[in-house]
């Protein structure tokens, strides 16, 4: 009964127009998101590489007094 009314419903999903332009909207979304996290991970790292030279840096000013 359940599979029948999947099917249906995919059936008049791939006549429907609408349903793959929203396919389409859908997967351009998840390009962009997908996008968005590989540059905050990549940004991530340099921030915590900064903090990391800071941190060194403090340390050795502080043990030289």
């Amino acid at each position: 009964m359940v599979t029948m009314r999947l099917i249906r419903f995919f059936s008049r999903l791939m006549r429907c127009h609408r349903g793959i332009s929203t396919i389409e909207y859908g997967m351009i979304l998840a390009f962009i998101v997908i996008a968005i996290f590989a540059s905050l991970q990549a940004l991530a790292g340099q921030t915590v590489a900064m903090w990391n030279d800071i941190a060194s840096k403090q340390a050795t000013a502080t043990s030289k007094n």
